[in-house]
């Protein structure tokens, strides 16, 4: 036996070993195992240091704690509403509320997501709208502005944020940014500079230890949350950056959708954004004070949850929330998602509502920014084609919203995609909505951009090329660790 035989027995040998790793570390999902044996199979060796990278566990790991939590008495507040939600003296003010009580009950009993009815809200589909609203509610910021993105580009929109946030740091407003070191890999500390001598505070989300490599790679916090005074707060889509307002040749117009939030759901923004911010940083914890939850006063009437979920999470929280909301549809089901990558969970109940004859309407992109992730989302949505469920591709441009629409009653809007990588992986946020007026609003936002949009027909799927066929099928069986 000569050398490369004996080298080549020890590659197969460890590989087999590897494996047995992946199948009992992921017996939890099926595909994630079987995407994995996959890439070991075509990727010897390499692929399992791609796993070691990729597949970390979190969910026996508490990441995110803050002492002065009892201080502001949520834990009592959450026992006292599921107490009066079970046994029905919970007095609901509006009917959307009332007759979606087990998915209010199933947020606060598995996610300590407190329900709120006081609250106002400004649906924000542009990315020029969304920016104007924004630095305007900066600017009259008087106490605190508490800043968490995914993306924040060093370009121009980066640049008038940071330029903005640095004048408020001079006048003695206390001003955090958090940021996900991965999604804003293009930042330096230069790019701070200015911002940090006036005063202002910017930390990274699981930084890279290593100067190229980033041992946290697949787990991101993908939240967008602006929380002012206490009294503001901002959950959406949209990142920040040039390509947010349509300054991209390659994406051109982004339509993305946000929610300006005034009310007592703030607070539940607040604690998220503090229990961010203290995994985040070493040396400036947020600790408690009475301005960070000031007295509000009645903004609205809208009722609504703040929903996170994490690799941390015992139970996926959000997308646990759609499949609720999806089995309660009696008449409409409206989604806008940038990618369609559901689970079997997800499926089978979009199809058994379509199959019920609830009208299911879907809107993806007309063009990829994820090539793979297209191709995957292409695949999935032929299955609900065939079960009567309408699909439209956006051509105007790029969707990026995170929408869904239920009966026109109850909604939902955040960072969160239909795909594994949000739903398992993924730091996300989401704001449950309770209310039929928003919730018709968001479906003649879905109406107006179905002007702008063309319907997937089951004959044009089928006569698709065979090439492309391929590529869905690839892009399938990786679909599960994309």
């Amino acid at each position: 036996m000569n050398f490369s035989s004996i080298i080549l027995g020890l590659i197969i040998f460890l590989n087999f070993i590897f494996a047995l790793v992946v199948v009992f570390k992921e017996r939890r999902d099926a595909g994630a195992t079987w995407a994995w044996l996959l890439v070991l199979s075509f990727i010897p060796i390499a692929g399992f240091m791609l796993y070691l990278l990729f597949a970390q566990n979190f969910r026996h790991v508490r990441l995110f704690h803050w002492g002065d939590l009892k201080k502001i008495g949520v834990e009592e507040i959450i026992l006292e509403q599921l107490d009066q939600i079970q046994t029905g003296k919970y007095q609901f003010r509006n009917q959307s509320a009332s007759k979606n009580r087990d998915l209010i009950y199933m947020h606060l009993n598995n996610n300590h997501s407190i329900f709120t009815e006081e609250n106002a809200v400004d649906i924000i589909t542009d990315g020029q709208e969304k920016f104007d609203k924004l630095f305007k509610d900066i600017d009259a910021a008087k106490d605190y502005i508490h800043i968490q993105y995914y993306i924040i580009q060093n370009d121009n929109l980066g640049k008038k944020l940071m330029n903005i946030l640095t004048q408020k740091a001079r006048e003695g407003v206390k001003v955090r940014v958090l940021y996900d070191q991965l999604g804003s890999k293009k930042l330096t500390r230069r790019f701070f500079h200015d911002f940090r001598a006036a005063g202002g505070l910017a930390e990274a989300f699981f930084p890279s230890k290593l100067r190229l490599i980033n041992l946290r790679l697949n787990y991101r916090n993908h939240r967008k949350l602006v929380i002012i005074d206490g009294e503001i707060g901002f959950v959406g889509g949209f990142n920040v950056g040039d390509e947010y307002l349509g300054l991209n040749s390659k994406f051109g117009y982004w339509r993305d959708t946000h929610l300006r939030i005034t009310g007592s759901a703030v607070y539940a923004m607040q604690i998220r954004f503090i229990l961010d911010w203290n995994q985040a940083t070493h040396h400036h914890s947020i600790t408690y004070s009475p301005n960070l939850f000031p007295r509000v006063d009645l903004a609205g009437k809208i009722g609504m949850q703040i929903v996170t979920s994490g690799p941390d999470s015992e139970f996926e929280h959000i997308k646990n929330g759609y499949i609720k909301m999806i089995s309660s549809a009696k008449k409409s089901i409206y989604i806008q998602t940038p990618y369609f990558i559901p689970d079997t969970s997800l499926l089978d109940a979009l199809r058994i509502a379509a199959l019920s004859g609830v009208e299911v309407k879907i809107m993806i992109p007309d063009k990829p920014d994820h090539i793979f992730v297209y191709w995957a989302t292409y695949s999935y949505i032929g299955e609900l084609l065939r079960t009567g469920a309408t699909v439209y591709l956006y051509n105007n441009g790029f969707i990026h919203a995170k929408t869904i629409v239920i009966d026109e009653e109850i909604s939902s809007v955040g960072t969160a995609n239909i795909d594994y990588r949000s739903f398992r992986l993924n730091f996300e946020v989401n704001a449950f909505l309770y209310d039929d007026h928003i919730s018709k609003k968001l479906t003649e936002v879905f109406d107006e951009d179905l002007r702008v949009s063309r319907q997937l027909t089951m004959e044009e799927y089928l006569q698709r090329p065979r090439w492309i066929r391929i590529k869905e099928s690839v892009s399938r069986l990786l679909s599960p660790i994309l």
